[in-house]
């Protein structure tokens, strides 16, 4: 098998929409898996979750609960090096993002919004097929910056029952407070609900499989938490014309392959032969670098394609109409391409941006909306974790001068004996 290479218009609808109905991360199957063990959770706590961890990970847990400042990370000192320059890099892009207070003066009265962060986050890292010390930096920094008092990790416990070092050390140049050895469901279960050694979180982000994404989404629904986004498949599509180099990006659609076998890679292009030679760059890799080969090859032979369009502005339009999670833009004119990009989670641009970088160390965030939810949600971020209160302050010279409209409006409503009221008293 092969990628699959289409010859397209944005014109025929036809052609290309069976590729926008993407899997979005389908998680009704796991609903019914799911829901009992979070209302299991819900009302037997720890003992539940003991309970499920044996059943699962096969595991015994004395404890869960571990003080990240109690605990010695040992890793190697160019790991900590890498991790630290990463923090760094993540810090200082975020910090611009902290919003401040700001008043505005409307019908001579104070009106303003102030942000107020939530109380306890938590990260989920998963345990499974990759570790990812990268994700427990993008979300506990943001957090931390935003003023959250109690940021926390969960996790799954290793195959000894332990944490492993290098999301300890992730975890502690991070801000971490606290970290919860337990995974899945009734990870997800016990920080939503708390327990007796778990403290309930507010908010919780951080990637998993379908089922610790059916138990965020599902409790989500029923507003016990906040979550940042639903999760679906890591996704990228880039938009390339004959300037790009081909074996450059038959790179970056791997590099989003080796998620797992549901990723897609999604190549827009109007040259025909940057499409025959990335093809068989992807061919020619798959070959020379096996690790994780079959995982790979079947992101590449049943999710993803390379599409031919007329012309790069009908690339864009198709690019704005996916909503990727990670857009690269690989062409001579990415600038004035970039212009008309609507719809993404984060946008790479130019050759030299892979998004491997954004992943690791740029600094922007990688815990991105997918599925097409860039039309909606946007990346993690500092605002991801606070609140827009808004205040006002009324002045008496102004009561008095909108108070007539305020009758004609709470007499249309219905509502003038008492909200009319409130108002007119104030005006004698």
């Amino acid at each position: 098998m092969a990628i699959k290479i289409k010859k397209i218009s944005i014109k025929n609808e036809s052609e290309y929409i069976d590729i926008l109905k993407r899997a979005k991360g389908d998680i009704s199957e796991a609903f019914d898996v799911v829901i009992p063990i979070l209302k299991d959770v819900e009302k037997n706590g720890d003992e539940a979750i003991r309970r499920y961890t044996e059943k699962f990970d096969k595991l015994s847990l004395d404890q869960f609960k571990f003080n990240t400042k109690d605990l010695e990370a040992n890793i190697p000192e160019d790991w900590k090096e890498a991790l630290e320059k990463a923090k760094s890099n993540i810090r200082q892009f975020h910090a611009s993002q902290l919003k401040t207070k700001s008043e505005i003066n409307v019908s001579g009265n104070r009106l303003g919004i102030k942000y107020t962060p939530v109380e306890s986050v938590a990260v989920y890292a998963p345990g499974g097929k990759a570790l990812y010390p990268s994700s427990v930096l993008m979300g506990a920094i943001p957090a931390k910056i935003a003023g959250v008092k109690n940021v926390s990790l969960i996790t799954p416990p290793s195959k000894e029952g332990g944490l492993n070092p290098v999301l300890l050390y992730a975890a502690q140049i991070a801000g971490v407070d606290t970290i919860y050895t337990i995974g899945g469901a009734q990870g997800i279960a016990g920080l939503a609900y708390g327990t007796k050694t778990i403290t309930r979180a507010e908010f919780i982000v951080g990637p998993g499989n379908r089922y610790v994404t059916a138990a965020k989404s599902y409790l989500a629904g029923v507003g016990q938490i906040g979550i940042e986004s639903p999760a679906g498949p890591s996704e990228v599509l880039i938009i390339a014309d004959n300037t790009a180099n081909p074996m450059w990006v038959a790179c970056d659609m791997l590099s989003q392959a080796e998620h797992g076998e549901d990723s897609v890679a999604i190549l827009v292009t109007d040259s025909e032969e940057l499409a025959k030679q990335v093809d068989l760059e992807l061919q020619k890799a798959l070959k020379e670098r096996p690790k994780r080969k079959e995982m790979k090859e079947r992101a590449i032979d049943d999710n993803s394609y390379i599409l031919i369009f007329p012309n790069i502005e009908e690339a864009i339009d198709f690019s704005n109409l996916y909503a990727p999670e990670h857009l690269e833009i690989i062409t001579k004119d990415f600038e004035k391409h970039f212009e008309s990009i609507i719809h993404a989670g984060s946008v790479f641009l130019g050759p030299f941006s892979p998004v491997a970088m954004g992943d690791y160390i740029s600094g922007t965030n990688h815990v991105l909306p997918t599925a097409g939810g860039s039309r909606i949600y946007s990346s993690l971020g500092v605002d991801t974790f606070l609140k827009r209160v808004t205040y006002q302050e009324i002045r008496r010279d102004s009561l008095k001068e909108l108070y007539p409209y305020v009758k004609i409006l709470s007499e249309i409503e219905g509502l003038d004996e008492e909200h009319g009221t409130s108002v007119y008293v104030r005006t004698l």
